[in-house]
């Protein structure tokens, strides 16, 4: 299942409504879709470099509007599946003081989430959940996001083709990497 959307994905970056489909798959991966819209924005890039950063921008628009969807889908699951759940094992209060651990840190979780692989739809919908603040989120989606997709676009725009496979197959190390050196390096500034 996933090959055959992955195939699909590859055949609308051909398209000559791309950035329409690049639109709906950005969307929808920032909620429950499981191809990531870098799988289309790639491609369509490196065919039309000239438009590299209204495809990013397109890109960041409809991540962060999905992600909207996403932080919504678990503030109503929560209430009309997630709470009666936790009340009937009697975890409320368990669930409660993760609530206020994960809203502190929440913005980070959202950052990180916007620029790694890890899936973003995760943490849209758990901020929905724990109520996060709504502009915190907002905030976070967007630079996280921008990051993610305007990286991507200025890499390819500058280098082209060549740098696809650094792309494809090590850019989520690096980002990675680098949010693993942010935290840490803000982590030693805050206890040393």
């Amino acid at each position: 299942m996933i090959k055959g959307l992955y195939d699909w994905t590859i055949r609308m970056a051909e398209a000559p409504y791309a950035l329409w489909a690049l639109a709906v798959v950005a969307f929808a991966e920032s909620s429950f879709f499981p191809i990531p819209p870098d799988i289309l924005m790639i491609p369509m890039i490196i065919a039309r470099p000239n438009k590299a950063f209204l495809i990013a921008g397109v890109a960041l628009v409809a991540s962060v509007l999905g992600g909207v969807l996403g932080y919504y889908i678990g503030w109503g699951l929560f209430e009309a599946v997630g709470r009666p759940v936790l009340e009937f094992y009697g975890k409320t209060d368990q669930f409660g003081t993760f609530t206020e651990t994960y809203n502190a840190y929440g913005a980070w979780a959202v950052l990180i989430a916007g620029i790694t692989p890890f899936p973003y739809k995760v943490i849209t919908i758990l901020s929905g959940t724990t109520s996060l603040n709504f502009g915190v989120f907002m905030v976070a989606s967007v630079i996280a996001r921008g990051l993610r997709f305007f990286i991507v676009a200025a890499l390819l725009w500058q280098f082209g083709a060549p740098i696809r496979d650094f792309i494809e197959k090590r850019l989520g190390l690096v980002f990675t990497a680098f949010v693993v050196i942010l935290v840490g390096g803000f982590y030693l500034v805050k206890f040393l």
